[in-house]
């Protein structure tokens, strides 16, 4: 009977990661049918979300990270093999030999100069240095063609071989047997690697006990030098053979929706689970096909490959993983040490503080009289983008919930204030109100399911929120309720008219200075105080009688409340409801709080201004540097931020201060005690 059961463990851990595919298949042959041409379609491109999937999960296992740039690293060789194919008339073959070989450098490249400067770095940083990294990669990668004088278009190569069948209403050609034909001999080849050569052993050992391996003698930090070079070589094969079925991606390494399916199968297979992942691929691509043959939009899929993300989350088991990125690796950088008393009452800093106040603000009011109508607008979008990144310190930097969906709630709050304005006619400070009551409910209803989700799980849960919630929840083109239009700026109160750039400025200023009171008042409370205290030690605030789900709520309720009410103000300034690119906005505004520092509201608004301003105002050679290049020298420089940085140079000087009034400032200045005894001991 033991060995019945044990045989029946067996065959379940083995045919186990079936279950996912399988499920998607069903949901796409139930709800999804298409025809045999339509599906062979979407095993093809399931392959090449195969390949993507395969390159992330090896950077995963080697670095605990999922790789953003995954698709960046390669597009430069993808561009480059496509421009000797297509403009210097090289074989087809021959573009795909050089394109690997430069991929294959350019992986191991970014992970030696980049990634390895991170190897001690908190998780946190080290996914935003993917994101630069994106970014840093994609730039050089669009300006390539000019080299032949040419540019990035929806370039297609061809396979050396002539044919061509009709498949139902699908045409397939030589190229999608390319894929069908190489794609499997890869992963084949990879997972051999991978289960019975010693580089794979190595790769095991490097991903679950990096120091254990080392201690071993396993060369960890070559081994990931290693696993990036394949990680890129991986992804410059699908973008080749990408650019033969579809053409080659324009302004993106993989694009939106291939990023999304690659990020669902990795979901679907916990991160665990080679063959689930690769299966759940080939399944997603099918469904995905399937979806856009009964739609007339990909908004629909990428809807529901969001909702598979968020399902495949929940429902994985509760437990944790040697090497799990759990919360405590992903505690927010730069937290502020705050001044003590003994110093904070001295006249010189007092006269310190109040001078700056009054700078400041004396500043931001005449900073719109020097200004032309354009960058008044720039000015007052800049004060509402600050807001939503002052939620993001609540909810990430205090309570070190990881989200990159902050956006969703910008958008739920805009769709609440413009219908409350324009529909019931209520006055803008109860709209802005009303909003921010919807946008705690919708964090609510994202926080209580979340609340079993850590770190990086939670992340990509919040992502797919944002997808799933602005490509069809809220989108005009499904629900026509949707606010469409012109929106216009009714009075405030009745009286205080805010049409021109000039009063706009004004209302953004006022609200974001409110925001910034708000959330100071909730920093020194006892609730502040329970939210750092929950992310530094969630166990051992739970021991004084903190209440773990409660406080997470409340994070999750005090981000939604400001994020939406920004959203219901930003809808006023631009006077219309767009949906677009907000999941690119959510992870855009991760990046500006990371490099700008998350733990003070000084470091929300000097990342926005780095992120946002920087585009806006810096000249055209310099734009580099407030995105990809310049976050990657931050974060190498100043890990807690830009905000940091200049906290670092405050203690300095109070330093100084403190020893010239021969004051004792813990945190400022050395231990006496501790000092006596180094200077006591031989």
């Amino acid at each position: 009977m033991g060995v019945d059961r044990g045989k029946r463990t067996g065959l379940r851990s083995r045919t186990g990661w079936l279950v996912g595919p399988l499920l998607i298949l069903l949901v796409q042959q139930v709800l999804f049918g298409a025809p045999l041409g339509v599906v062979i379609n979407g095993i093809v491109l399931g392959l090449i979300t195969a390949l993507v999937a395969l390159g992330m999960f090896l950077i995963y296992r080697a670095n605990r990270v999922l790789n953003f740039a995954q698709g960046e690293l390669g597009l430069i060789p993808t561009i480059l093999a496509v421009m000797l194919v297509v403009e210097s008339g090289f074989p087809w073959l021959a573009g795909l030999g050089i394109g690997l070989a430069a991929s294959f450098t350019l992986g191991g490249a970014s992970e030696f100069l980049v990634i390895r400067r991170f190897f001690r770095a908190p998780r946190l940083v080290l996914t935003v240095a993917t994101l630069g990294l994106s970014q840093a990669l994609a730039f050089p990668a669009l300006l390539m063609p000019r080299w032949w004088d040419s540019k990035v278009v929806s370039q297609r190569i061809a396979v050396p071989i002539d044919a061509v069948w009709d498949v139902g209403p699908v045409r397939l050609r030589a190229e999608h047997l390319a894929v069908l034909i190489l794609v499997p001999l890869v992963l084949a080849l990879v997972g051999a690697l991978l289960r019975w050569t010693n580089l794979g052993v190595a790769i095991r050992a490097a991903a679950e006990r990096p120091d254990r391996a080392s201690s071993l003698g396993i060369p960890v930090k070559a081994v990931q030098t290693l696993v990036w070079a394949i990680a890129a070589s991986l992804a410059f094969l699908a973008l080749y053979l990408r650019a033969g079925v579809i053409g080659l991606p324009v302004g993106g390494g993989l694009g939106f929706g291939l990023l999304l399916r690659a990020l669902a199968a990795l979901m679907i297979g916990r991160l665990e689970s080679l063959p689930a992942v690769l299966g759940a691929s080939v399944a997603l691509g099918m469904l995905h096909q399937g979806i856009d043959w009964n739609q007339d939009t990909s908004l629909v899929g990428d809807a529901i490959m969001a909702l598979v993300i968020i399902v495949a989350l929940l429902a994985r088991r509760i437990r944790k993983e040697r090497g799990e990125l759990e919360l405590g690796s992903f505690q927010a950088v730069g937290e502020i040490r705050r001044l003590p008393k003994a110093l904070s009452r001295l006249p010189e800093i007092l006269v310190l503080r109040f001078g700056a106040t009054i700078g400041i603000a004396a500043f931001l009011l005449w900073l719109p009289r020097w200004m032309d109508t354009a960058n008044t607008l720039r000015a007052s979008y800049l004060h509402l983008v600050i807001m939503v990144v002052v939620s993001l310190v609540v909810l990430t930097g205090w309570a070190g919930q990881l989200s990159l969906g902050q956006w969703a709630f910008v958008s739920i709050g805009a769709v609440v204030g413009a219908e409350l304005t324009q529909e019931w006619g209520v006055d803008l400070i109860l709209a802005t109100l009303g909003a921010g009551v919807a946008g705690v409910v919708a964090s609510l209803a994202v926080g209580l399911p979340a609340l079993r989700l850590r770190g990086l799980y939670l992340a990509v849960t919040s992502l797919a929120f944002v997808v799933a919630t602005t490509s069809y929840v809220l989108n005009p083109r499904f629900f026509d309720w949707l606010p469409s239009g012109r929106i216009e700026r009714f009075p405030i109160a009745g009286r205080i008219d805010w049409t021109s750039s000039f009063a706009m400025y004004h209302v953004s200023l006022v609200a974001m200075a409110l925001t910034f009171v708000a959330v100071a008042g909730i920093r020194s409370s006892r609730t502040g105080r329970v939210l750092i205290a929950m992310r530094e030690n969630e166990s051992a605030a739970e021991a004084y009688g903190v209440d773990a789900t409660r406080a997470k709520l409340t994070a999750f309720s005090i981000s939604g409340f400001i994020a939406a009410a920004a959203g219901a103000l930003i809808v006023h300034h631009q006077q219309a409801f767009v949906v677009g690119g907000e999941a690119q906005a959510s992870i855009g505004l991760f990046i500006a709080g990371v490099t700008g520092g998350l733990g003070s509201m000084l470091g929300a608004s000097i990342g926005a201004l780095n992120w946002w301003g920087g585009r806006w105002w810096l000249p055209d050679n310099f734009r580099l540097l407030s995105t990809g290049i310049g976050v990657l020298i931050v974060l190498l420089i100043l890990p807690g931020g830009l905000a940091g940085g200049l906290y670092q140079l405050r203690d300095a000087g109070l330093r100084r201060l403190a020893e010239r009034r021969g004051i004792d400032a813990p945190g400022i200045t050395p231990d006496r005690l501790e000092a006596s005894e180094q200077g006591a001991s031989p």
